[in-house]
């Protein structure tokens, strides 16, 4: 009898994965993932494995919450599925909407429900081009964003995307689709002066919409902190300002909070530390902390009422998911909301942000580290070669990827990114060991990457 494909041989011939390259992944072959719990992954080996990324920025509560799994089995016991088309819904979609309201922003009164992120963006953008064009101003079509933000891969979202990898062979950006520099503190002109940084940003964002003029410029979307462009932390203080701007330009003003969200940052949105209140806010991620998939988009009552009056004779607005408002991810993101406040993850991951702050500070004296940066559980480590010039290492050397191979053997996971910024994102239950236990592990993984003579040759 002829042997059975293994996982991996299956994976190589079938699965294709997000953001590889195909015949490279198919050289490497697929890392799988079996089991996990708390902060902590076991692959198909039994190697044990400190997840420093949540999963992909989502796992907030960690793995194995029972409860979750409890509350998820007990609605697909009672209904595992209910349109949300033809006026139908479900007990769950609607409560969590209304607890989603509690908890956002005061200036968002309605939630459109999406499968994730992207489409949570996509949805953004199709109801603000209806909400234009139901206001009579059909030449609103112009949408600004930040270079180095990310805002998913859809056919629309992933222009607003400024990553190369993204727009490479996908002819994006579109035309209608502008960025402008983003607040780098370790790599703006401005350098670290957090005035002149908001300053600079608030000019550009006035400069680009003189140069489409007002009467074409829909809105401007941003995330509080650029998540898979470098985790990028703007100054205290942008993130209210850039509103201030978009309404002093009279354009709408998006925040995508689909990685800062529920507590990733401190508070259960970026939002709160400043008091900022959008016309639209698109999450996702640690709604349901990755147990299922469930994003959504937050509409002002000025957007949605200008959508609904647009459609007063009666007919539909035509945008929708076959599993928006799913009832099992509804029933899950409640649980996850009441793990967050009742179950005191919130507080946790608030209490354990001056240990991951310390941690990360600490590393600025490894050779290999130029800048260390975070807001709450946050944060990210730039590599360089020079320190004095910042200068980076050569791509040739393929640096991220010896560090996610060593990082892997010293059992631990996190983001290189692949301009050498390590990307971390502990889960809001992890404790004080756990997170002793992350630096222990990265401070080994850095000095034996430091260790390879070509790496040391590099370091200025």
């Amino acid at each position: 009898m002829p042997t059975p494909p293994s996982l991996l041989d299956l994976d190589r011939q079938y699965l294709v994965h997000p953001v590889v390259n195909f015949h490279e992944h198919e050289r490497r072959g697929v890392t799988i993932l079996e089991s996990g719990r708390g902060a902590y992954l076991r692959d198909i080996d039994g190697h044990e494995l400190l997840d420093a990324f949540s999963g992909l920025w989502c796992v907030n509560v960690g793995y194995g919450q029972e409860s979750v799994v409890r509350v998820a089995t007990e609605q697909m016991m009672r209904l595992p599925y209910a349109t949300g088309y033809f006026h139908f819904g479900s007990e769950p979609a609607i409560r969590l909407a209304a607890r989603l309201v509690e908890l956002a922003p005061a200036s968002l009164r309605h939630v459109y429900f999406t499968l994730g992120g992207s489409d949570a963006v996509d949805s953004a953008i199709r109801y603000i081009t209806h909400y234009y064009n139901a206001l009579g101003a059909p030449k609103k079509k112009h949408f600004i964003a930040l270079q180095r933000g990310y805002h998913g891969s859809s056919t629309l979202g992933s222009g607003l995307t400024a990553l190369p990898a993204f727009h490479r062979n996908f002819d994006v950006p579109r035309p209608t689709q502008h960025h402008i520099p983003c607040p780098y503190p370790y790599r703006s002109p401005e350098g670290s002066d957090s005035a002149a940084l908001i300053a600079a940003s608030v000019a550009a964002l006035r400069e680009k919409v003189r140069e489409l003029g007002a009467e074409n410029v829909a809105a401007f979307f941003c995330e509080p902190i650029l998540g898979s462009g470098g985790v990028i932390v703007p100054p205290k203080g942008w993130l209210k300002a850039m509103g201030q701007a978009c309404r002093d330009l009279g354009i709408l003003f998006v925040v995508d909070e689909v990685i800062t969200g529920f507590g990733r940052t401190g508070p259960l949105f970026a939002c709160e530390a400043e008091g900022v209140e959008p016309d639209l806010m698109t999450i996702a991620k640690g709604l349901t902390a990755g147990y299922a998939p469930l994003g959504a988009v937050l509409l002002s009552e000025r957007v949605y009422s200008a959508i609904a009056d647009g459609a007063a004779d009666g007919t539909p607005v035509g945008h929708g998911h076959t599993y928006s408002a799913h009832p099992v991810s509804a029933a899950v993101g409640l649980e996850v909301l009441r793990l967050y406040h009742e179950g005191g993850l919130l507080a946790n991951g608030i209490a354990q942000g001056p240990r991951f702050e310390q941690g990360l500070q600490h590393l600025l004296q490894h050779p290999l580290v130029g800048d260390a940066r975070q807001r709450g559980l946050l944060g990210a480590l730039e590599l360089v070669a020079d320190k004095a010039t910042q200068r980076r290492f050569d791509p040739t050397l393929r640096l991220s990827e010896r560090i996610t191979q060593v990082a892997y053997r010293n059992g631990i996971i996190f983001r290189a990114f692949a301009d050498n910024i390590l990307g971390f994102a502990p889960a809001l239950c992890y404790s004080s060991v756990d997170m002793d236990l992350l630096f222990e592990r990265l401070q080994r993984t850095l000095d034996a990457v430091l260790d390879q003579p070509d790496v040391r040759a590099a370091v200025a």
